[in-house]
């Protein structure tokens, strides 16, 4: 596979400096123009629907994560309202291969409020986060991040519906 260069528009930048801010650690960056990605998601994740899934895995043959799987449910719905919530699993469903719940965003700043959220308020549970790019199989496995303990997926699911679309 072939990756772009993340430095491609850069080519005639000047170069950057190598000194250090007081703390002794951090580099100084020159002052420049906001990046995009504060307002909006880089191509190719798609916002024409959501732009990111979040979602939230639980054991539910244990009864004290599912217990705090319900309570950080209604949680997220009391604190996030704005965002795209869906049901409570209680079994496993599509590729997912344990129990769990789905949030939508939609922003690049709703997305970062609920990842910032979720590292500190997740308990237990793993969270699978992946774009939606139009591309279910590449969101589901070479894009998807993971807090906590990754799960397998089954992603003979995604590849029929890739083969399909």
């Amino acid at each position: 596979m072939t990756w772009t260069s993340p430095l491609a528009g850069y080519e005639n930048a000047e170069p950057l400096p190598t000194t250090t801010n007081p703390d002794g650690k951090s580099l100084y960056n020159p002052p420049a123009p906001k990046s995009e990605a504060y307002e909006k998601f880089p191509a190719p994740i798609d916002m024409s629907n959501n732009a990111f899934d979040f979602h939230i895995y639980y054991m539910q043959t244990d009864p004290e994560q599912a217990k705090f799987a319900g309570e950080l449910h209604e949680r997220i719905r009391r604190e996030f309202p704005e965002l795209r919530i869906y049901k409570f699993w209680d079994r496993p469903i599509g590729p997912h291969p344990v129990a769990m719940f789905e949030v939508n965003t939609f922003t690049p700043l709703q997305t970062g409020t609920l990842f910032g959220w979720l590292v500190v308020n997740r308990g237990p549970c793993s969270v699978l986060i992946h774009p939606n790019t139009n591309d279910e199989f590449k969101d589901h496995t070479e894009l998807v991040s993971w807090m906590g303990t990754p799960w397998p997926i089954n992603t003979d699911v995604l590849n029929v519906k890739r083969l399909h679309h």
